[in-house]
């Protein structure tokens, strides 16, 4: 038997928005959009995938985690060649900086919906 991941999925109270946004970051294409599903595909590949779920009573994740807080179950990080470029990219997308950097060659920022994301430089 062969298990490989298919997709990573995010919930959202707007999928279709979110999508665009992850979309217009990595450069990937849509293969699939319903209102309360959209699914993301690498061009040079079928899977994984990356798709968006409503999520009707999203709370978005507080980071760095506090007790009684909605807490991160899961958080992508993207490789990038240049640091500040591709931040600044995000940024000019809707992404927003993180309070909280914990280390040189990565940057937190949260997508539009409030999911924390790391982008990161090549051996961190």
């Amino acid at each position: 038997m062969t298990t490989m991941l298919g997709a990573f999925v995010i919930g959202t109270p707007d999928p279709p928005a979110l999508a665009d946004f992850y979309r217009a970051l990595l450069g990937w294409e849509e293969v699939e959009r319903e209102p309360h599903r959209v699914r993301l595909r690498s061009p040079e590949r079928e899977r994984p995938g990356l798709s968006f779920q409503l999520e009707v009573d999203h709370a978005p994740p507080v980071w760095p985690q506090r007790p009684g807080t909605q807490q991160m179950q899961a958080h992508l990080d993207l490789q990038v060649d240049d640091l500040e470029a591709e931040t600044e990219r995000a940024l000019a997308l809707g992404a927003t900086p993180a309070e909280h950097q914990p280390q040189d060659g990565v940057r937190v920022l949260r997508d539009p919906h409030g999911h924390p994301f790391c982008l990161f430089l090549p051996g961190r």
